[in-house]
């Protein structure tokens, strides 16, 4: 049977570990870059690519024409100079047909930690659904890690919320081999009501709150409204398929 882990942020990936057997890593950072990098491709971005600070995502945005990118970002939660502020609904005004550089203080890293899993998925409650029946493929030998950004450090409400809605969704059409740590995101996800009222409570949701970002807060609770499946391959977030 399918093992499922599930880490709680983005400091206890072990990247030599990730090396070892055949490992899918689904990554979550729902307030906000896994919401912002699936919610950016629904609107028609041709691709994300998530880098590890700032002056990584200024250096990358030289090989592009201006009009072929937005550059987008947060250091601790606060803008960045010169960068678009990392806002799903703000960025979906002109990104179609255009790449999206990101840069965020936990979910960006998370992924670029994760590239030496088999394959990498980006999560979100938007598109949970659709990510748990991409992975329901893999086989026995491959064991499914679940990774929570976090917050600088610290276990975030709805990361471990949002994984618990991608296992409850990884559940309905199959059996699974929970650890204790998957199985408590799990519990966790099934004994809560509104995922709005969630996302609100938590640290990052009030942060959002004070400066009105409460359509962000909606759309990033907004369960399974996108059948996108996004990978990271070649340092570059694609869509692999949309689910019908």
């Amino acid at each position: 049977m399918t093992k499922v882990h599930l880490l709680m942020k983005k400091e206890d990936i072990k990247e030599e570990k990730l090396a070892e057997g055949n490992k899918i890593a689904v990554v979550l950072d729902v307030l906000l870059a896994t919401s912002t990098i699936v919610s950016a491709l629904k609107d028609g971005a041709k691709e994300v690519i998530p880098v590890l600070n700032s002056n990584e995502a200024l250096e990358l945005a030289r090989r592009y024409r201006k009009d072929e990118y937005v550059l987008a970002g947060e250091l601790d939660a606060k803008p960045i100079k010169g960068f678009v502020y990392p806002s799903p609904t703000l960025i979906g005004e002109t990104i179609n047909g255009k790449a999206l550089i990101l840069s965020t203080t936990n979910g960006t890293v998370a992924l670029r930690k994760s590239l030496l899993a088999d394959k990498i998925y980006i999560a979100s409650i938007l598109n949970n659904p659709a990510v748990a029946s991409a992975v329901q493929k893999c086989n026995e030998e491959q064991t499914i890690l679940v990774i929570c950004s976090g917050n600088s450090g610290e276990i975030s409400m709805e990361d471990f919320y949002g994984a618990g809605h991608f296992i409850d969704c990884l559940l309905k059409n199959g059996s699974y081999d929970l650890t204790d740590a998957a199985k408590t995101a799990l519990y966790f996800y099934r004994g809560q009501g509104d995922s709005y009222e969630i996302l609100l409570d938590s640290y990052v949701g009030k942060l959002l709150e004070k400066y009105n970002q409460q359509a962000d807060l909606m759309l990033a609770a907004s369960k399974g409204i996108t059948s996108i499946v996004p990978v990271l391959k070649d340092g570059k977030v694609v869509i692999e398929s949309i689910l019908v």
